[in-house]
């Protein structure tokens, strides 16, 4: 019987754990700062004791979507208003979800645009690196590639000597 005591006493004492500042920083690889310029966007409101912040696991959970969702292109307002659908007991859940499936769905789109402007982009740009490499290797001047990292230097020192 001591042994199911002891184990509800750390699930309690575990659901309640607070956590400082600096060891909340610290634990998510982030400065006491960055944790400050979220509280002054009303993302986080830890309660104050004392002069200091106290962080409940809360909190310490809404961070770690922040930080996560702000890793993947939501931006700050994105992420308020996500915070704000959820409610004070839970009950916004439905619209969070529908909100992230949206926002997401948005952002795989922008992001597989910007991905098939990258491939053509490095199209082309082979293509004129190909095309420089042709005409250089019939002009007869010693070809060099930006991996034999003696390209730019090169240049230099001729504008230098010739000038």
């Amino acid at each position: 019987m001591t042994a199911i005591r002891q184990r509800a006493k750390a699930e309690t004492s575990e659901s309640e754990k607070l956590y400082g500042i600096a060891e909340l920083a610290a634990e998510l690889g982030i400065t006491a700062r960055a944790i400050r310029f979220y509280e002054a966007k009303e993302l986080l409101a830890p309660v104050r004791a004392n002069g200091g912040r106290i962080y409940t696991r809360r909190d310490r959970a809404r961070l770690k979507l922040i930080l996560r969702a702000k890793s993947i292109g939501f931006s700050l307002a994105e992420v308020q208003q996500f915070l704000e659908l959820y409610g004070s007991r839970g009950e916004g859940r439905p619209q969070q979800v529908s909100f992230l499936a949206e926002r997401s769905a948005a952002m795989i789109a922008e992001l597989e645009q910007k991905q098939s402007d990258i491939v053509k982009t490095l199209e082309e740009l082979r293509d004129i690196h190909a095309q420089c490499l042709r005409y250089l290797a019939e002009d007869g001047t010693p070809c060099r590639t930006a991996g034999d990292g003696g390209a730019g230097a090169s240049h230099k020192k001729s504008r230098r000597t010739a000038g």
